[in-house]
């Protein structure tokens, strides 16, 4: 895996943590939630930049919201009792597909 793509996939870690920490912020009334929120927001956007250095910018956006998209849904259900359905889990399903095609199968 390249630099670009270790980049992507930190950017779209931040994203997660970032996602779920909005949750915790509570619409931004509370202080230290908040502020880690928005220092991981910023660190999210920094990595992605890095990566769309070399990536194309629709391959990196897309693989950032997929990977962003995934491991907070994947979260709101472990964390927040969220619905874990067939349909909804064949869907996310469906978003990982995309994202590894977008990195094996794409040409950068």
């Amino acid at each position: 895996m390249n630099s670009a793509w270790i980049y992507l996939l930190l950017a779209g870690l931040c994203e997660i943590v970032w996602a779920i920490g909005l949750k915790y912020t509570d619409g931004f009334s509370k202080l230290w939630p908040t502020v880690g929120t928005v220092i991981v927001m910023i660190l999210s956007f920094i990595l992605l930049a890095q990566a769309m250095r070399t990536l194309p910018v629709g391959t990196a956006y897309a693989s950032w919201t997929g990977i962003g998209a995934v491991g907070t849904a994947i979260l709101g259900m472990v964390l927040f009792n969220e619905p874990k359905d067939l349909v909804r889990l064949a869907c996310i399903g469906l978003i990982i597909v995309g994202v590894l095609g977008l990195k094996f199968l794409a040409k950068e």
